[in-house]
């Protein structure tokens, strides 16, 4: 296959196949020799760039040349550098759109909650207000195992621990008691038990403050301290959490009740040609059926936020965004630290230069929509259609957040490939059909088919099918390996 240039103002191309040392090599109207061996996913140069000039890729600049680049050579670290700067002055240039919504009445199979919410899985959760309990729910799930066996509705107990809940103060304290909350609150679950120590800072009390109203046929409560064998104890509340989830049955809901979240992590150099854009693509289309998703991983939004800023609805909400981005980057600055230490080895590895390159191939996955509404962190969706949700990069905490804000499940593309998984159903896309094979035990869906001439239109519709199963019950890679993690995120002191 030949290399691509993806956008006609490209001075490099990405390379879909590895080149030798002087190979000849034809990219539309450029004839190139390369001047060394370059792998997959990496770039090369299109032209002589001169030392200081920009170099482009997607149609948008990604970094400068540091060194005189000659045509057919290999552009990567060694011979560019980032143009990103620290707090910039950003000014609304609204783009026009309209997007027509799709008079289609696409459905799956979910839960409908007593509060009309909808879920796509029925499980029971057991959450715990502070770390010193986790073995012990870990305990309660194992042995309520044999106990929900006849359940048919019931799709599994599952433990969620975490490493906090006592000696955080302020900011730390307030995020783990809303992050908890809103996995409490997350339709996803049937039923959930909250298990408590006594003694903690987010004791019981304080904690349901937070939670404010609750089903207390859905949600029940234990204090471990209070009680002689609290997994004795747990195990029959759970059974009787259980027994209320196993009365609720699937039904047809319309997929303009589904919230996404989008999300990557071992990112490569095909991330944003294949992958990305094939999620963006999703997006747009469950948004044009009255559905939502969000977006987040703000520092993977510096070099890209100016597109994300001009998509905003409103001048109120391009304001929120210019908020997001430069509260990140003073977070960076407090702890004086580099804003643009990114991206990571193995995005290198995989061709990824600088934070430019990653942000403007990450970016995509949030199509091209509108831009509704701006979350903080532990904020729930409350307008449909695109959201931005203030998280870091970091795939454990990000993937935890998109969760607490309500997603049912998250798109996840990868080049480089992981297995993690959360606490919602995670999708496993892969950005080349190499790791798509070779870790198939990873992957959902394979979106290199774009590099061999599918359409996005057909590729997108095969996806979507594929998320209606999901959503209707079918079990992804990450839940069939066990992954039920949660990280919340943390920035000041430990008592």
């Amino acid at each position: 296959m030949a290399p691509l240039q993806i956008h006609s103002k490209d001075n490099v191309a990405v390379l879909l196949e590895p080149v030798q040392q002087g190979e000849k090599i034809q990219i539309g109207s450029f004839q190139l020799i390369a001047a060394e061996a370059i792998a997959p996913g990496h770039k090369i140069a299109l032209t002589s760039i001169p030392t200081g000039q920009l170099i482009t890729k997607y149609g948008f600049s990604i970094g400068h040349a540091t060194a005189d680049i000659p045509a057919g050579a290999w552009v990567h670290v060694h011979n560019m550098k980032t143009n990103l700067g620290e707090l910039l002055e950003y000014h609304y240039e609204p783009v026009k759109q309209v997007i027509q919504p799709v008079d289609d009445r696409m459905t799956f199979q979910g839960y409908r909650r007593p509060d009309g919410k909808v879920g796509v899985r029925n499980e029971i959760w057991i959450v715990p207000t502070v770390s010193c309990v986790n073995r012990n729910i870990q305990l309660i799930a194992q042995q309520s195992e044999k106990l929900i066996q006849g359940k048919a509705q019931v799709d599994g107990v599952f433990a969620i621990t975490h490493p906090y809940g006592c000696s955080q103060l302020g900011e730390d304290h307030q995020h783990t008691q809303r992050i908890l909350a809103d996995l409490v609150n997350h339709p996803n679950a049937g039923g959930v038990l909250v298990v408590g120590l006594g003694c903690e800072n987010n004791h019981m009390e304080a904690f349901k403050k937070v939670l404010g109203d609750y089903d207390f046929e859905r949600v029940k409560f234990l204090v471990a301290q209070d009680v002689a064998d609290e997994v004795e104890i747990g195990c029959r509340l759970v059974e009787e959490l259980a027994s209320y989830a196993d009365q609720i049955q699937r039904e047809e809901c319309s997929v303009n009740e589904l919230v996404i979240g989008l999300k990557c992590g071992g990112s490569d150099g095909f991330s944003g040609i294949t992958a990305n854009p094939l999620v963006g693509s999703l997006s747009d289309k469950l948004i044009r059926l009255g559905g939502s998703s969000v977006l987040t991983e703000v520092p993977e939004m510096f070099g890209a936020e100016t597109i994300l800023m001009n998509r905003a609805v409103d001048k109120e909400t391009f304001d929120k965004i210019v908020q997001l981005i430069n509260d990140f980057k003073a977070y960076f600055m407090a702890y004086n630290q580099p804003i643009y230490e990114n991206p990571s080895p193995g995005n290198k590895k995989g061709g990824i230069s600088t934070l430019e390159d990653k942000s403007l191939g990450c970016t995509q996955k949030g199509g091209t929509s509108l831009v509704k509404d701006v979350l903080s962190y532990g904020d729930r969706v409350k307008v449909k259609g695109l959201n931005l949700l203030s998280s870091p990069g970091n795939d454990m905490v990000a993937a935890t957040a998109l969760a607490a804000a309500g997603c049912h499940m998250i798109l996840f593309t990868t080049g480089r490939g992981t297995p993690l998984g959360t606490v919602i159903p995670t999708v496993k896309i892969a950005t080349n059909n190499g790791i798509f094979t070779r870790k198939n035990n990873w992957f959902d869906f394979d979106a290199s088919p774009l590099l061999s001439g599918q359409s996005m239109a057909e590729l997108t519709d095969e996806f979507f099918k594929q998320i209606v199963k999901i959503a209707s019950g079918q079990r992804t890679k990450s839940e069939i390996l066990g992954f039920r993690d949660i990280a919340i995120f943390k920035n000041g002191v430990t008592l």
